[in-house]
């Protein structure tokens, strides 16, 4: 019966309005109060990183006298701002920039993804749009996140301006994740082309994220601090929105405003080591051999200030005070979930089971064994900033509803032609974990959603379950290991109970990463 259902439509109901835009929930039966906490939590995770709310948190103006506060650092205005951005998210952040510092902007250039005016403007989102006579030049380009010449074009236009300031000038940017495709400009004689090429086959050969931002940091005329040395002796303001676990500012599409710690010598190691330097093209190798007998050595970014003004942690730390205030005993676990979607999905089965049990009367008790292996299983996972200990300690004293909050990107293997996202994949996993033990007293409920509000390639943020998912998908001829063996998560969740299970946002205007919520609350 599954193997039908992939190729048959389904009859899904009508979604839920995005929660973004103040719509109804929809309500069930089981689970569903439970919902809808969760789906208010995820919309504060998400709104606590939007553009606007971060821009004012992180930018001040005194009108009167010209001056721009930037946490604590002023910046005296006088005709002489100018500002560049590039990212998913930049559209919005450039928007309320411009309503923020109005006529004391001078010119503007972005690099957005295509289609992307379209889509807010389909979407009612007016406020993360520019002004129809905006001084900002918009640039739409690296469909489906791919570099291409549209990019490349907005890129050596940023490049321009930044070229034409002087020290008297400020330059303001605006960086978001995305902003690495979206900022293609490879050293001359490099094509976009031969660097493209390069890239995947490094990527081919097993060379990790930090190997091939080496690689293309070396050959980009703006990444790896090359924008702020192309702005140099403009003073140079990144404000950046982190998608990326840690908040590494280097690594932040690619780091366009901060000094490269790599020379061409790591550059030479990683290409040795997968054996293709003989296979360089000559303009590569040329490029290399050109910046291994510079005279002046690295570059410095002193007349940089870098400031994280949004992340996956500042968006969890304000759905922990959302859980609170609708009476939940809150912990943030991680900001930095990371590794496969199949060990992820049995940490939080595992963890629900541990943590269901501590929440009910001793007879329930988990098993020391469950205890062992949830563990073992986050040494494993080896995350850098897990509190399991300290989450498990405010289980066993809460008495009451819980909530485990979490964050970050795990990765799917691809196995089949399916259609989904990590969001809907990992709720699914879950939902099958969470079905393989008896509930007890107790009710469940996770939720994993995409902060963008675009999960894979499917207009869903994600989705929630319950334990119950499996049995009660199986009485609608659903088997849900038979999706999961094709990453055929989002057919699965239209399908299952009209599409219910689904989250929808619309595109959010934001970007941090994922967020997974673990709700139990005693019955």
């Amino acid at each position: 019966m599954a193997a039908v259902l992939q190729v048959l439509p389904c009859v899904a109901r009508a979604p839920l309005r995005p929660l973004l835009s103040g719509g109804p929930v929809v309500r069930q039966a089981s689970g569903m109060a439970l919902a809808e906490q969760a789906q208010q939590l995820f919309e504060s995770t998400v709104g606590a990183v939007l553009p606007g709310p971060m821009l004012h948190r992180a930018l001040s103006l005194d009108p009167s006298g010209g001056l721009l506060k930037v946490r604590d650092r002023s910046f005296q205005l006088r005709q002489n701002l100018h500002l560049v951005g590039f990212g998913k998210a930049v559209l919005g952040m450039a928007a309320a920039a411009e309503e923020l510092l109005g006529q004391h902007l001078v010119q503007g250039v972005i690099s957005v993804p295509k289609g992307i005016r379209a889509a807010m403007e389909r979407a009612g989102k007016q406020e993360m749009l520019l002004k129809p006579h905006s001084r900002v030049q918009v640039f739409e380009g690296a469909e489906d996140n791919l570099p291409d010449r549209d990019a490349l074009r907005a890129a050596l236009a940023i490049r321009q301006l930044a070229e034409g300031l002087t020290a008297d000038d400020l330059l303001l940017v605006l960086i978001s994740g995305g902003g690495s495709a979206l900022l293609p400009a490879p050293i001359p004689p490099v094509t976009l082309e031969e660097k493209q090429t390069l890239t995947k086959l490094l990527a081919a050969r097993g060379a990790n994220i930090q190997e091939l931002n080496t690689i293309r940091k070396a050959l980009s005329q703006l990444k790896g601090g090359g924008l702020a040395q192309a702005a140099y002796p403009a003073q140079v303001v990144s404000l950046i929105l982190s998608d990326v676990v840690g908040d590494p500012v280097e690594v932040i599409a690619s780091g366009p405003t901060v000094a490269s710690v790599h020379n061409v010598q790591d550059c030479l190691h990683i290409l040795n080591r997968y054996g293709l330097r003989a296979a360089l093209p000559r303009s590569v190798k040329t490029v290399l051999a050109r910046a291994d007998s510079d005279p002046h050595g690295p570059h410095t970014c002193g007349h940089v200030l870098n400031v994280i003004i949004g992340s996956n942690a500042l968006a969890l730390a304000e759905a922990q005070r959302r859980a609170e205030a609708l009476g939940y005993r809150a912990v943030v676990l991680s900001a930095a979930i990371r590794g496969g979607v199949k060990s992820v999905a049995r940490f939080y089965g595992l963890l629900a089971q541990v943590a269901g049990a501590h929440l009910t009367p001793p007879g329930t008790a988990a098993s020391m064994e469950q205890e062992e292996q949830l563990h073992e299983l986050a040494a494993e996972l080896q995350l850098p900033d897990l509190r399991l200990k300290e989450a498990l300690e405010t289980v066993v004293g809460a008495g009451g509803p819980v909530c485990l909050l979490a964050g970050g990107e795990p990765t799917v293997q691809l196995q089949g032609s399916g259609k989904g996202g990590r969001n809907q994949e990992l709720a699914l996993r879950v939902g099958a974990e969470l079905g393989r033990w008896p509930p007890g007293p107790v009710d469940v409920l996770f939720l994993s959603g995409g902060t963008d509000g675009q999960d894979g390639p499917t207009e869903a943020a994600g989705a929630w379950v319950v334990p119950e998912l499996a049995s009660q998908a199986a009485t609608e001829g659903l088997d849900v290991a038979s999706f999961l063996s094709r990453n055929d998560s989002h057919t699965f969740f239209r399908c299952f109970r009209g599409g219910v299970h689904l989250l929808h946002t619309g595109l959010t205007g934001t970007n941090v990463m994922d967020a997974h919520l673990l709700l139990l609350r005693p019955r």
